[in-house]
């Protein structure tokens, strides 16, 4: 189901919310849950620096499954990725007005299944589909945007996914590893704390 921009901006503003108050340490924010936001959804939200007009990664995570209520997933995933991420340091008090805040909430993944794993590439459309990517020990994910923002060919896309899941990057010729693929809805923030738009992939 694709949600609705009131419905993105919403999800954006809860983040943003939640964002604040786990930094400065002040109580969660409490927020009824809008009509068809109270499924059980797939998210994931990143945050990003912006200096000098340049947007940097600070952090980013999510639950690649329907596995929580999405309001639910959003405060989870937006708490995670501004404390948790491996790759950084919890976000500063100092940071916070350079945050961008975007949120996708994401499709239910569905594993692709090609008679000759050489036409994975022709099953995957770059600006529409992330990937999964799984051996049964390790794995990968990649939002769809990433590949628009790279640059990348759908060959390109797959070799990342391996590699961020640990993998060769020829890993997805491998019968073994599974690779799975979503559509998202995303919702970013114009300008740290500013207006919120629906991103086009």
């Amino acid at each position: 189901m694709s949600l609705s921009l009131d419905q993105g901006r919403f999800l954006v503003s809860l983040a943003r919310r939640t964002l604040e108050s786990h930094v400065l340490g002040s109580s969660a924010p409490e927020v009824g849950t809008p009509d068809g936001l109270d499924e059980k959804r797939g998210v994931f939200v990143t945050l990003k620096l912006k200096k000098g007009g340049e947007e940097t990664l600070r952090g980013c995570i999510g639950f690649p499954y329907p596995v929580l209520p999405l309001c639910e997933a959003v405060r989870e995933a937006t708490v995670a990725a501004a404390s948790q991420d491996p790759r950084f340091p919890p976000v500063s008090k100092e940071e916070l007005p350079l945050v961008i805040v975007e949120v996708s909430v994401l499709t239910t993944p569905t594993q692709l299944r090609p008679e000759r794993r050489i036409s994975l590439p022709s099953m995957v459309e770059v600006g529409k589909d992330g990937l999964i990517v799984s051996n049964g020990r390790t794995s990968g994910l990649l939002l769809p945007q990433v590949a628009v923002e790279y640059g990348m060919k759908a060959d390109e896309f797959l070799s990342e996914a391996c590699m961020k899941a640990g993998l060769t990057p020829d890993a997805w010729l491998d019968g073994e590893v599974t690779v799975s693929k979503f559509q998202a809805d995303v919702f970013a923030e114009r300008e740290p704390g500013g207006e919120v738009e629906r991103v086009q992939l």
